[in-house]
């Protein structure tokens, strides 16, 4: 899976992903609140749309949970409690654009809390040749990447997936895809234009206990990482406390 293509697919498909991206953008907002019913021939208009386009988007939309369309009633949004949050792209524009959900990067830590070092754990018990080349490929990147954001960010990317799929667990793999939309996006706020300490390390500990297959110490390299990454995103609140991240 390349880093990004898949969550990002609603965001650079033209009209139609414009679209999209612009409403879904607008509920999770509150502009369009639960309950609200949508104004078809208004937005058609204000987006400068076809109907047909318009009906796409929210076609989209509604697989994700977010609105429903009734007789009588028309579309409308759906309380939150349908939308399907572990969705890469709701991920997405939860955790990207001026104002993010820091509740969900709240949540997004707790679960990497509980996955990650647990799979690490698995990964030092599984491991092949084909795994350790990935993480070994992820951390050379990460060393190479020169304080260039967009290569940390993908370099960081990299590893969580090789880590993943080192587990040999289908479910935990899949687990990726969730992880990897809110991850990325975490990582952009950190690693764009902000002092952060240097990944390569921690990620390096975690790498050098899953080749050593030291599950304890596999485990808990994956806990020190996740810390770490906590304090940079702190120091990012810091930084941004006279506005909102």
């Amino acid at each position: 899976m390349k880093v990004g293509k898949k969550s990002m697919a609603y965001a650079i498909r033209g009209v139609h992903g414009q679209a999209v991206d612009t409403l879904a953008r607008r509920i999770l907002s509150g502009e369009l609140g639960e309950g609200s019913t949508l104004d078809m021939p208004a937005l058609q208009a204000e987006l400068d749309i076809s109907l047909t386009v318009l009906r796409e988007a929210l076609k989209v939309l509604a697989a994700k949970g977010m609105i429903d369309a009734r007789p009588k009633r028309g579309t409308f949004v759906r309380p939150r409690s349908f939308w399907n949050l572990l969705d890469a792209d709701l991920l997405r524009w939860q955790l990207s654009g001026h104002r993010v959900d820091q509740g969900l990067l709240a949540d997004l830590t707790e679960v990497r809390s509980i996955i990650e070092p647990a799979s690490a754990r698995l990964a030092a018990a599984r491991w092949n040749d084909q795994d350790l080349a990935a993480l070994d490929a992820a951390l050379s990147a990460m060393a190479a990447a020169g304080g260039d954001p967009a290569a940390e960010i993908e370099a960081d990317l990299a590893f969580h997936r090789a880590l993943f799929s080192a587990t040999h667990n289908e479910l935990l793999q899949r687990m990726e895809i969730v992880l990897e939309a809110g991850l990325a996006e975490r990582d952009q706020l950190v690693h764009s234009d902000h002092p952060h300490s240097d990944p390569e390390p921690s990620h390096r500990a975690v790498a050098d206990a899953i080749r050593a297959r030291d599950a304890d110490a596999a485990e808990q390299a994956m806990r020190d990482l996740i810390v770490e990454a906590e304090r940079d995103l702190d120091a990012v609140r810091r930084h941004n406390s006279e506005g909102d991240i």
